[in-house]
């Protein structure tokens, strides 16, 4: 029996446990990335470990998404982890040198190898054949130290493409049938790997669109084969050295499949306020909009920007829109602004942003009230934008550029014939804005900087004997990331500062959650189904530990939210039967009992008793020998000290 490529790639890579679908397995992490809004506390984190020198074949640094200076915040973040990529051997991505995930894949990603990143959107490395995956901050620290990375072993989903995309069908609207089809917790527990003939129609940023936005469906990854197009692009970024050629065996056997044929899809759009709320540009019908923002990890490459050029070329953005793109990469821009596409863009009315995340993650161009946007991003959670109220439409570049100039949302068909747009033979190649570490001989002379805004990592104590507290918020189904720790300009320079920046957990549901939760001590959290679903924010868990959370009750979790929880130490749950949700409501105490004892016992079914109403609700603690030790001892943090002395 043959082996499909992600087991290639995870066996390969397998340092800890047997390889069997559902069992928890550590694997050799080669690279690892992080991005300013996570990597102060992952930096903080990799200190507090102790090892002096990262140990992967390769790490990198990105600045790409606090980089609105409207304090001294964020430019001491960016001075902090500056000094401590130099210092302890990370290579550091200055600000403007571009978004995390489009610069790993053209300067440094390899076809074989395997990348965790603390972004969420980590998995675009798959676009040339890695497995990536995004992972909390902590996760990321201890692999910088040479530690494993821990995932259940996943089952893997064959998506098989034939046929051909027609003209102004994008590779967006095939990720967008992926989610229409599977949700946003189809790919749990899963990898989504993309075979079939109708991969070789696809160019490398068009399978990283794809790729980004596997993670949208929860997926703990998905991958492409590394073909002739990925030694093509590699060779047009000079490092063909790297490339290898990497496919499923023909006789393989995946535990799920999918066929789409790219020849019948239409172009698509994820509308309000979920990625997989996607519904064809005919049934949405004429909308008029407000605002257009291309770019993003998504959709920022050099051949989205030449298709907006082509489209915008010679007329002028509607006088009801605000178009707003923003180049993925210094290279992007570099080669926009050499080849023309970059004056159309100017001269069509197009306001040109900053090689960064910017409005993806609230970051500036929040729409007016009630105000309608497209955008090439991979999420469109309500809020999200900035504007509580704003609707947000989830399209591909094409899309997004026709509209613009039309003013409505506006089927990118009508544009007639299409160019064949290809990429360059040759990028302009110039990582003069990648900073490299010193040599290990010379770490003692780099003094790390610290400015007054980067706080510790917030205390951790092992687990309770007993947890018996009060339930501080009860929350519904698709919590994500954002509703826990909202993103945003006013918000994000708080990331290295817990105490000040758990002060906004939760706001968007329930403004007085974080005084209600540090009033209490200690407290409990109950949500439903899908809880933590999006970004990788290990805030999202930070936040309530320094609030006194000490245990999630959920239907289920989102598989990264639910790793960060545990590497906090805050003990996640899950119930037996969901309709004991009902059972439960905010203020009620809730007793685990002897439940450090149930957890060193291995228990996986415990029962909580909820004093309040007296009824007794069977909940699952479901934690392997290694997370039931991580718990035990407080958190990863903690258990990584103990476990290195």
């Amino acid at each position: 029996m043959g082996l499909t490529l992600t087991e290639k790639i995870l066996r390969a890579h397998l340092v800890d446990g047997e390889y069997v679908k559902g069992q928890e397995i550590g694997i050799r992490i080669d690279q690892t990335l992080t991005q300013d809004a996570t990597g102060t506390m992952a930096y903080l984190e990799f200190e507090a470990i102790g090892v002096p020198r990262v140990k992967t074949e390769r790490s990198v640094a990105y600045i790409d998404h606090n980089t609105l200076q409207n304090g001294f915040e964020n430019a001491d973040d960016h001075r902090f982890i500056g000094s401590v990529a130099r210092k302890h051997g990370i290579y550091f991505s200055r600000p403007g040198n571009g978004i995390c995930h489009q610069v790993h894949l053209e300067r440094f990603g390899i076809p074989g190898k395997t990348l965790i990143g603390s972004d969420s959107h980590t998995p675009t490395g798959g676009g040339i054949g890695m497995i990536a995956i995004g992972a909390g901050g902590l996760d990321v620290a201890v692999a910088m130290g040479g530690g494993a990375y821990y995932i259940t072993c996943p089952k893997v989903v064959k998506v098989e493409l034939t046929g051909k995309l027609r003209p102004w069908v994008a590779a967006k609207d095939v990720i967008l049938e992926v989610l229409r089809r599977m949700s946003v917790k189809g790919g749990v527990g899963k990898v989504i790997e993309y075979c079939g003939e109708g991969v070789k129609t696809l160019s490398v940023p068009e399978r990283a669109t794809i790729t980004n936005m596997g993670a949208e469906l929860g997926a703990t990854t998905s991958i492409f084969p590394s073909d002739e197009i990925t030694k093509q692009f590699l060779k047009a970024q000079k490092r063909e050295e790297v490339w290898t050629p990497l496919a499923a065996d023909p006789d393989a056997v995946y535990d799920e499949e999918l066929q789409i044929n790219l020849s019948e899809l239409v172009p698509l759009a994820a509308c309000p306020h979920s990625p997989d709320n996607v519904k064809s540009v005919e049934e949405i019908g004429r909308l008029k909009i407000d605002q257009v923002c291309i770019g993003s990890c998504t959709n920022s490459s050099l051949l989205d920007m030449l298709k907006v050029a082509h489209i915008l070329k010679g007329k002028t953005v509607n006088p009801d829109v605000s178009l707003a793109i923003a180049p993925g990469s210094k290279q992007v821009l570099n080669m926009l602004a050499q080849n023309g596409a970059l004056s159309i863009l100017i001269d069509a009315g197009a306001r040109i942003l900053e090689s960064a995340c910017g409005p993806c993650i609230g970051m500036g161009q929040s729409p007016n009230s009630k105000g309608i946007s497209l955008r090439t991003f991979n999420r469109n959670f309500e809020g999200r934008s900035g504007t509580k109220d704003g609707q947000i439409y989830l399209v591909s570049p094409e899309m997004a550029a026709v509209s613009a100039l039309t003013g409505y949302l506006t089927d990118p068909r009508e544009l007639g014939d299409m160019p064949d747009f290809q990429l360059p033979e040759e990028f302009i190649i110039n990582d003069n804005m990648v900073v490299p570490p010193v040599d290990e001989a010379d770490m003692d002379s780099v003094e790390i900087l610290r400015g007054p805004n980067i706080k510790p990592y917030p205390e951790t104590s092992p687990l309770l004997e007993t947890i018996d507290a009060p339930v501080s918020l009860k929350v519904g189904d698709n919590i994500t990331t954002d509703h826990i720790m909202p993103a945003g300009a006013k918000i994000l320079p708080l990331r290295s500062n817990i105490p000040k920046i758990s002060q906004h957990c939760f706001a968007v549901c329930d403004e007085s959650f974080p005084e209600r939760a540090k009033s209490l001590g200690k407290s409990i959290i109950v949500g439903g189904s899908n809880y933590g679903q999006g970004s990788s924010r290990e805030h999202a868990a930070l936040a309530p530990l320094y609030l006194g959370v000490k245990a999630v009750l959920v239907k289920s979790f989102a598989r990264i939210h639910r790793a960060n929880l545990i590497n906090a130490g805050i003990l996640p749950l899950t119930f037996v039967n969901e309709a004991d949700y009902d059972n439960i409501s905010q203020g009620d105490e809730l007793v685990l009992a002897d439940i450090r004892k149930a957890v060193e016992a291995g228990k996986s079914e415990i029962t909580v008793l909820n004093k309040t109403n007296g009824k007794e609700i069977p909940v699952l603690c479901e934690l392997s020998g290694r997370t039931k030790d991580i718990m035990l001892a407080g958190g990863l943090l903690d258990f990584t000290r103990e476990s290195m002395k």
